[in-house]
């Protein structure tokens, strides 16, 4: 990986040669100025801005609930926490990767595809990446809504506490709270990505303080962490699932690193803004492993301190909030409220608005493709996909890295191996140019794609139950999902386009 010595440079150039190109030749079916490379006067992301970004995101209700999901699948506290550093530490090696040609080009996570799969072959991965974000979107607001929902009822003496409503499953209250925090962030998208910039830099010192602050609240309420932390595993001689801990192991560092691997696609659409490669480098790797190990390590200490505090561990940071009382209660959900917000509007709105946008950028802008998954994000009944930690981890986590996986393994040997980091970024825009394809179909791209989604299919169907049995060494297949998924497509990419 190089650096580029004068990014701002390179982008002033290509930006200028896109606006002349329009008239020239640049498809307006490929081409809006939501799309078009980034201008030298909106590189202002230094290394602060990404390590504030991933900061910003990192701290949320998922991360801290994913330590409890290992625990609860028999992992002690260490052996948890170290699953996640891990996880992080190589989902970073693709991020930084992937946004190096954001960096150095200036063009977003959809049309730099089009390299790989394609002018048209391109939305397709761009679509899937987008799907899988509206799923985190709904996620995200579900929690953030319960917040605003138990901060209500703890005001209120339970005033607002109802029965579900029939089809949706939650009660009234619930669902206009829901609904109150997805309007926040419609408020957010129609500013556009200045604001989210804004809103990172402001939330990561205060998101920071707050998790040190309830870790220290745990540690001195509860006189210690308490039992937890010194609790065996379960995979250790003599525990419940002895000899188990590999099996499981795999399948959650997979899961750790599906957790992100979202982001590792997309990761141009915020890079393309940086001053250099160098502040994207430094700034993603102090922003990202080492802040979700320790907000991870804050969920599962808080945790075992609740059980001697409440005689029960919560692991729900929603729910320990509503248990806390007094002023208490309000302090601590409107941080979750604020860290659901910064991690929903990064990770979960700009890659998908990119993705419709690219769609049809005459008619759908960054703005309204954001409108649009906002509002995929509530018909995908995000409470559903919380119910167990096993479908969260599993199914959830595990199964849409069987997608993603695939991607970023052909866009890493397109960039890398095939382009040597190489773009003639003008052609990107053209329906006649060079990375058309055929008809606007890259084949190589496709076919990669597909064959590396296959060898993971057959185990999330089980996991889904849409099939009863598959053979062993294809369920063992799916616990690696995304390392395989990457590997096959990038190895078949390699040979198909070099045939080509």
């Amino acid at each position: 990986m190089t650096d580029a010595t004068s990014a701002s440079d390179a982008v002033t150039t290509t930006a200028t040669t896109m606006t002349a190109t329009m008239a020239e030749g640049a498809d307006s079916a490929l081409w809006n100025e939501d799309l078009a490379p980034t201008a030298a006067r909106d590189r202002t992301w230094d290394w602060r801005s990404f390590a504030a970004l991933w900061v910003a995101m990192v701290v949320c209700v998922p991360t801290y609930l994913l330590a409890g999901g290992l625990v609860s699948e028999g992992m002690n506290w260490w052996q948890a926490v170290m699953t996640v550093f891990l996880g992080n530490v190589i989902v970073l090696v693709p991020m930084l990767l992937v946004g190096h040609a954001g960096a150095k080009h200036g063009v977003p996570f959809p049309v730099l595809l089009r390299s790989a799969f394609g002018t048209t072959g391109a939305k397709i991965p761009a679509l899937a990446r987008g799907l899988v974000a509206c799923g985190w979107f709904g996620i995200n607001t579900w929690v953030g809504g319960s917040a605003i929902y138990v901060i209500l009822n703890a005001l209120t003496d339970n005033l607002f506490a109802g029965s579900p409503l029939p089809v949706l499953g939650i009660d009234p209250a619930q669902t206009v709270c829901f609904f109150a925090f997805w309007g926040l962030h419609i408020y957010f998208i129609r500013q556009g990505t200045e604001s989210i910039r804004w809103l990172e830099m402001l939330a990561a010192p205060f998101l920071i303080l707050m998790g040190l602050a309830l870790l220290a609240w745990a540690y001195v309420t509860a006189g210690g962490f308490g039992e937890m932390l010194s609790a065996p595993s379960a995979f250790a001689p003599g525990g419940a699932k002895q000899g188990q801990f590999w099996p499981t192991f795999f399948v959650s560092l997979t899961g750790m690193v599906g957790f992100w691997a979202t982001m590792a696609l997309n990761i141009p659409d915020f890079t393309r803004f940086a001053r250099s490669q160098r502040d994207q480098i430094i700034g993603q790797a102090v922003g990202l492993p080492v802040p979700m190990a320790l907000f991870t390590f804050i969920g599962v200490a808080v945790t075992s301190a609740t059980v001697v505090i409440y005689g029960e561990a919560i692991w729900d940071p929603v729910q320990l909030a509503g248990r806390m009382g007094g002023l208490g209660v309000i302090v601590a959900l409107a941080a979750l409220v604020i860290a659901t917000l910064t991690t929903n509007m990064a990770a979960n709105v700009v890659a998908p608005a990119y993705g419709f946008s690219n769609l049809a950028p005459g008619a759908i802008s960054f703005r309204m493709g954001g409108y649009i998954t906002a509002g995929i994000g509530v018909a995908m009944f995000p409470w559903r996909l919380m119910e167990t930690a096993g479908d969260y981890i599993v199914t959830w986590l595990v199964g849409y890295s069987a997608l993603l996986g695939p991607i970023a393994g052909i866009l890493i040997a397109d960039y890398y191996l095939i382009r040597r980091t190489r773009l003639t970024v003008e052609e990107l825009f053209r329906e006649d140019g060079r990375y058309s394809g055929n008809g606007g179909w890259n084949r190589a791209g496709i076919v990669a794609l597909i064959l590396g989604i296959l060898p993971s299919l057959p185990g999330f169907l089980a996991n889904v139950r849409l099939v009863d049995d598959v053979p062993g060494v294809l369920a063992v297949l799916y616990g690696y999902a995304w390392f395989v998924g990457f590997g096959v497509a990038a190895l078949a990419y390699l040979l198909l386009a070099r045939r080509g």
